[in-house]
């Protein structure tokens, strides 16, 4: 009797063994082809948005970063996945990642502020290295263009690092995307200078300015009658790279052709009329 009974139970837990092995396995099975196919799923997909990114121009380090977090946020759906089809409940998991996301978001907001900022700026490109521009607050020269900061160099060789963020929500002047740049100079003179022969002096001193622009035609007008002085625009068209050499040559024979014509260049003056002077001087 008792062998028969040892048997009954030995038959049972053999067959209950078969079925629970019939059950699970069966969705192991699955688990693991889910697991393996997703990752070969997931790294198809980033390879492809790396391709793309690579195709349009953009920066190796931001396609390769762009590979790693697409790449590693399918496979974490992908491990989600196959946790659910062998029966482990995956809601509780998911809370506690997405927590965790958010912690390190929030942790980290300046910096992904910064990464996306260096991310449109690859993309966009509103500069590049070798620009002077201003942006961020700063004025230099592109050194450097990375993923969180850009480094700036200065004209007196100062080195300025500014958060990419900072640079993408203000406004960018770059001074050397186009090929020409205009001068603009105000010159003023005395309201005794004669101003026909002011205008042709000015006039000469651009035309005999070889790196002027001569396809471009210059401005020389009067601009303001101002309190001390008869102001003249002048502008020009030059070379960007010629701009700060033609604007600091310019001004200086400007100068010295308005000297050897004696037409004055005023400086700021007052003039104080006293009423009743004999009251006053008698006090």
């Amino acid at each position: 009797m008792d062998v028969n009974v040892d048997s009954f139970n030995l038959e049972n837990l053999f067959s209950q063994s078969q079925e629970l092995l019939a059950l699970y396995g069966l969705k192991f099975i699955g688990a693991i082809a889910i697991f393996f196919i997703g990752r070969i799923a997931a790294k198809l997909v980033a390879s492809a948005i790396k391709k793309g990114m690579n195709n349009r121009g953009v920066d190796d380090t931001v396609a390769g970063f762009a590979y790693n977090v697409v790449y590693a946020g399918l496979v974490a759906f992908v491990v989600v996945a196959a946790l659910g089809q062998i029966g482990i409940q995956t809601a509780s998991f998911i809370a506690i990642l997405g927590a965790a996301g958010l912690a390190v978001g929030l942790a980290l907001q300046g910096s992904l502020s910064n990464f996306a900022a260096g991310v449109l700026m690859v993309i966009f490109k509103p500069f590049k290295v070798g620009d002077f521009v201003e942006a961020g607050g700063a004025s230099g020269s592109v050194q450097e263009i990375h993923i969180f900061s850009t480094i700036l160099t200065t004209p007196d060789n100062k080195t300025i690092i500014i958060p990419n963020a900072g640079i993408m929500g203000s406004n960018i002047t770059n001074y050397s995307m186009k090929d020409t740049r205009r001068v603009d100079l105000v010159i003023g003179v005395s309201y005794d200078a004669s101003l026909p022969l002011t205008k042709s002096v000015l006039t000469d001193v651009i035309a005999k300015e070889k790196r002027v622009l001569k396809d471009v035609e210059s401005t020389i007008a009067v601009s303001e009658l101002a309190d001390s002085s008869v102001n003249f625009v002048v502008r020009a068209w030059v070379n960007t790279a010629d701009y700060w050499p033609v604007y600091f040559d310019l001004l200086e024979a400007i100068k010295i052709r308005l000297d050897e014509e004696n037409i004055g260049i005023p400086y700021p003056q007052l003039d104080l009329h006293v009423a009743n002077a004999e009251a006053f001087q008698t006090n």
